[in-house]
């Protein structure tokens, strides 16, 4: 018999929980949706429909992965947790169907009909009900789970389908059986199933039983023969110990023997080794003793690798290794020549930084392979400990030596070249600041006599080639970076991407890719068009990527016997990796009024930047867009400002900032942009927009304006370059005083580009502006 009603109330989906009529009980609710589910039905009067969900893994379940039977349960109490879940109390009141799902965005709401219990025969049932409850006062008794009270309150309840739900909510069944009890409307089915799914549930119980018995005696087997055995070993402990142990100090003592330590190293590991012979073995101090003396003759304290200090030989390393990069590889082979000559030079410290996948954890392996030492790496992004790199203290459990002394037991000698990987992605908290124990390690002045926390004595590291890697300096702190020789790496051109593609990306990945040249050729304008119109960086990393795609798909073909041999040609590119990701050349395609191309310095290298300038009737408001930093806008009102104080220079009316409103946007908008080198750029883009003059749309610029209108020195030049390069712009506008920095451009890039320096923006005005368009 069923009640329709007409009612819409929030739905609270269960994950394997089943919910009866005269049920109370406790849950915790944390999923958003849920949570907005309760609030509404408190905002309302209370009132919940729950249904299980049928899959419970579900994190957002659709309405047809719920059941359609539930219950109404009135929300009793409340409570909000400290981890942000919600715990209510609820009581169950009817049994209801839901009629129909209504469109929610943050829960579901259904209207829903009550389902009323349908009664057979009376005396059927209450015969069934006696049965039920003998059947679940036996089921009490050999569960574990259910004490003797919970059959005290269940026994005198005479409403028959109440008696079944409570007892349901009492036993350990599947969701679907418990949900088969909710769905059975009829009494008398309902005891029926019940019945025999409680005693299929007392069989299960008493196998249950008799399998733990049976374990229990295994156990106690275990447990004799355990005993037995300790007793055998304390036996002989007495007749053997002393033998066994003279044998383990004779290993000890004969590598300390061989580990050819300085006097001081050796004076403790025997002092160690006299404690260790003193210590019972069965002390927790032993293990700790020997692991000590363990890493003090792992340790390499004079085994040294000859270097070959052969120039010729270290630069055709190099050169085979690497394409460009003329000032690493330079300052490597001055480091050589300086060796040949003194014998005594301490170990440099260079730190080389750029953008990803230019080449600079690779570059450290080259220079091992070139001078014949042993390379270590260690990577340091997302090293928050100090004891990462100083070690623990041997009183603490677990503990060992830090990063250093780990790497140098790799290197098996004391002058390796040792990678410090990512040293700009180190971070500090609570315990401690692992930028600050780098200082010792990297300090020429200090790291002869480097102290481990583990290790307790001097180590030399005097000996070591460190070479340090990062993206970015400025989240290198000054004190360890003014430790450090900075060689930049700005990222290659398209001339160079195109050499290294020919000489080393191809090869590797043909030979990953299970070709050789004769399977699969590239023709130097495919791999152009690779360079220029499928990625864009500043490194090679996403080039080899779509030359591993090339390789894969050129497999494909050769496998399934469409070609013996394939030949990447321009056009075939576009056939095999579809449309170009990236619009080569970034320049615009024609003069703009208001529209001005700056350069961009990024983590990724270099990069153009579109500077837009709107003029509109209004009241004298300034709006600057495109997600800029607090120094972006002050330049950007600076270069105002300049406007406003030489209106009558650029023939404009004295009151024009008062007439007119402002918009500046640079595209882009959701990208993070900041730094004082746009300047001149916005400048030039607000007197093009005033004047009514197009900027020339071959022409890029970079840097910062004064009040006054000088332009001062701005960084990145290089990165900037190349970028204005790869964008097909032919003139750079560039502060004076950056001059010095033309020198480290790559020949092809300085023959391609005119480069004029400036003083003054009215200079970069006469350069940049072509005449007024006439009306």
């Amino acid at each position: 018999m069923t009640k329709k009603t007409t009612k819409s109330i929030p739905l609270l989906p269960l994950r394997g929980v089943i919910v009866y009529p005269s049920m109370v009980l406790h849950l915790d609710i944390g999923r958003k949706q849920s949570i907005d589910a309760l609030e509404q039905a408190m905002v309302e009067d209370k009132y919940l429909f729950l249904a299980a969900q049928r899959d419970s893994t579900v994190d957002e379940p659709k309405d047809d992965e719920i059941f359609q039977m539930g219950t109404i349960a009135y929300i009793k109490q409340m409570v909000k947790l400290p981890n942000g879940t919600i715990r209510i109390l609820i009581e169950g009141m009817e049994r209801a169907e839901i009629d129909s799902f209504e469109d929610q965005e943050q829960f579901f709401r259904v209207t829903y009909k009550t389902v009323e219990d349908e009664h057979g025969d009376e005396v059927e049932e209450q015969a069934l009900m006696r049965m039920l409850i003998n059947n679940f006062k036996e089921y009490t008794k050999v569960s574990k789970k259910l004490k003797q009270e919970t059959y005290e309150t269940v026994k005198d309840i005479d409403q028959p389908g109440r008696l079944a739900d409570i007892i349901s909510s009492h036993l350990s069944l599947k969701l679907q059986q418990k949900q088969k009890i909710l769905d059975t409307v009829n009494v008398t089915d309902r005891l029926n199933y019940l019945v025999e799914v409680l005693n299929n549930e007392k069989e299960v119980l008493s196998m249950e039983k008799k399998l733990g018995q049976r374990v229990k005696r295994s156990m106690e087997q275990t447990q004799k023969e355990y005993y037995l055995r300790e007793q055998m070993k304390a036996i002989q402990k007495e007749l053997g110990e002393k033998d066994g142990k003279n044998s383990e100090l004779a290993q000890l003592k004969e590598k300390i023997e061989e580990a050819e330590m300085p006097e001081r190293i050796e004076y403790v590991a025997y002092k160690e080794l006299k404690r260790y012979e003193q210590v019972p073995q069965s002390s927790a101090e032993s293990s700790v003793i020997r692991n000590y003396i363990e890493w003090l003759v792992a340790l390499p304290w004079s085994k040294e690798t000859e270097d070959n200090l052969d120039v010729q030989h270290a630069e055709k390393i190099l050169d085979e290794d690497h394409y460009g990069l003329e000032k690493v590889k330079e300052r490597v082979l001055e480091y050589l020549s300086v060796q040949q000559l003194t014998k005594s030079m301490k170990g440099p410290i260079l730190c080389l930084v750029g953008p990803p996948g230019v080449g600079k954890t690779s570059l450290a392996k080259s220079v091992a392979r070139a001078i014949d030492r042993h390379f270590v790496r260690a990577s340091l992004g997302g090293v928050r400990d100090e004891a990462e790199i100083r070690g623990h203290r041997r009183t603490y459990v677990g503990a060992m030596p830090g990063r250093i002394i780990q790497g140098m037991k790799k290197a098996e000698t004391i002058n390796p070249v040792f990678l410090l990987d990512e040293i700009d992605k180190m971070a500090n908290d609570f315990r401690g600041d692992p930028s600050s124990a780098m200082l010792e390690v990297l300090d020429p002045e200090q790291n002869h006599s480097f102290s481990d926390h583990f290790i307790e004595e001097q180590y030399d590291l005097s000996k070591v080639m460190f070479v340090a890697t990062a993206n970015n300096l400025q989240t290198i702190p000054g004190p360890l970076l003014d430790r450090m020789e900075v060689i930049s790496i700005a990222g290659y051109t398209e001339i160079e991407k195109l050499h290294i593609s020919k000489e080393h990306l191809i090869k590797k990945q043909l030979k990953d890719n299970g070709l050789n040249k004769n399977m699969l050729q590239f023709r130097d304008d495919a791999i152009l068009k690779l360079i220029r119109m499928y990625t864009r960086e500043a490194g090679v990393r996403n080039l080899e990527r779509e030359i591993a795609s090339v390789c894969r798909k050129a497999a494909k073909i050769i496998v399934s016997g469409e070609k013996k041999r394939v030949v990447v040609t321009e056009s075939q590119v576009e056939e095999l990796l579809g449309k170009p990701r990236f619009r080569y050349g970034q320049a615009e395609q024609e003069d703009q009024i208001g529209t001005a191309t700056g350069l961009a310095y990024t983590q990724a290298g270099g990069d153009t930047l579109s500077i837009e300038v709107s003029i509109a009737d209004g009241t004298g408001k300034l709006t600057l867009t495109g997600k800029l930093g607090d120094v972006m806008k002050e330049s950007a009102q600076a270069a105002f400002s300049y406007i406003r104080s030489r209106s009558k220079e650029f023939e404009l009316e004295k009151d024009f900032y008062e007439k007119y409103d402002v918009h500046i946007h640079i595209p882009e908008g959701a990208t993070p942009k900041d730094g004082p080198s746009a300047g001149i750029t916005i400048a030039t883009a607000l007197v093009s927009a005033f004047t009514n003059r197009p900027v020339k749309k071959e022409v890029g610029m970079t840097g910062e304006i004064t009040l006054r209108g000088r332009v001062l020195p701005i960084g990145g030049l290089k990165e900037k370059s190349l970028s204005a390069h790869r964008a097909g712009l032919t003139t750079i506008i560039m502060p004076e005083e950056n001059d010095k920095d033309l020198d480290d451009l790559p020949e092809s890039v300085r023959n391609d580009l005119t480069f004029i320096k400036v003083k003054h923006l009215d200079e970069v005005l006469d350069i940049a502006l072509s005449e007024k368009e006439k009306s």
